[in-house]
């Protein structure tokens, strides 16, 4: 049986994140994790996607080499206009794994206030993968009008996109195809990751 309850309750994951992500019923992700359906292949690979964890683990397998941990800095603010590299404010340290790093450039950044709560809270820390555009329905770090980053739910419609917080409490940010240009509104990359601090 797969070990996907197991894997996304260490998480911290619901199993609604992950059917929403692979585009399946939370039903349908029920049967999985109980082991009475099988995931296609390429369904298993966006759960292990989201997981972050490798297909064989999924199965119970858990890789024998030890993995190499690659620092990334973590960031409490990143300033528009500013290359990453030349950023100085550097908090802290985090490691992500070769898998992970080479599926592109990564920084993390350190959740501030309660917009995304209660996933996630203020002191929490995020792994970005840096890219210029994100799918609906994804977490990304966006930048607005010169302002710092920001963590919000990406919807995009044909007449703009919407950022929007996971915390009821504040109303979704809508950006005009215009707005987005001439502000500008930037997306610099996407949550991949969460990390948790108590």
């Amino acid at each position: 049986m797969l070990r996907i309850k197991e894997i996304r309750k260490k998480k911290r994951i619901t199993a609604k994140e992950i059917a929403d992500y692979v585009n399946v019923a939370e039903s349908t992700m029920s049967l999985y994790e109980n082991g009475k359906r099988e995931p296609d292949y390429n369904t298993l690979l966006k759960i292990a996607e989201f997981l972050n964890v490798g297909i064989d683990v999924l199965f119970g397998n858990e890789e024998s080499a030890p993995k190499i941990g690659i620092k990334i800095p973590v960031y409490g603010t990143v300033a528009a206009g500013v290359p990453i590299e030349a950023i100085t404010d550097i908090e802290d340290y985090e490691e992500i794994d070769e898998d992970m790093a080479r599926n592109g450039d990564h920084i993390a950044l350190k959740i501030k206030g309660d917009s995304m709560e209660p996933r996630m809270v203020n002191g929490d820390v995020v792994i970005v993968r840096l890219q210029p555009d994100a799918c609906d329905g994804e977490t990304a770090i966006v930048m607005v009008n010169g302002d710092e980053a920001t963590c919000k739910k990406i919807k995009k419609t044909p007449e703009g996109i919407m950022l929007i917080s996971t915390n009821p409490a504040y109303e979704p940010m809508f950006y005009s195809n215009k707005q987005i240009e001439e502000l500008p509104i930037r997306i610099l990359g996407k949550v991949v990751e969460l990390r948790a601090k108590y």
